[in-house]
């Protein structure tokens, strides 16, 4: 029998053989500690790469809108200064809006970065590009 097995009798006179017990929390001590210095910091990283990412995905969703906003406007013919204006206030914040006019298209793109630390190169390009008819042209030559 070895020594941390104590036996026992049981009722029919067998030996019953129980591992003695040692204290989880003697054995285990420190290792808790240990993984928490791991575990925590790792998900605290997992949780800002997660917002990050969102921040990000709403960023861009802003330079769609804000695209399809001013190419509405120039499509009405308002003025580019009020295609730009609308574009620049659904755009986020910094980005740049260009329009043009290609034929009876018009095409506005915004470009913005995306929010976060650029220091450590998370900075990334958004751009979105929406073109419409203009309206004047509309049923025009048929």
């Amino acid at each position: 029998m070895s020594s941390s097995e104590s036996s026992e009798r049981a009722p029919g006179g067998r030996k019953l053989r129980r591992p003695l017990r040692v204290r989880d929390r003697d054995r285990d001590a420190g290792f808790v500690t240990a993984e928490a210095a791991v575990v925590l910091p790792t998900l605290v990283l997992f949780t800002m790469a997660l917002v990050w990412a969102l921040l990000t995905a709403s960023a861009q969703i802003q330079c769609v809108d804000a695209a399809r906003a001013g190419a509405r406007a120039m499509a009405r013919q308002d003025p580019e200064s009020a295609a730009v204006a609308a574009a620049r206030q659904a755009a986020p914040r910094g980005a740049s809006v260009a329009v043009r006019r290609d034929g009876d298209l018009v095409r506005v793109a915004v470009v913005a970065n995306s929010p976060g630390p650029e220091a450590l190169g998370l900075g990334l390009r958004l751009r979105s590009e929406a073109v419409a008819l203009a309206e004047e042209t509309v049923g025009v030559g048929t």
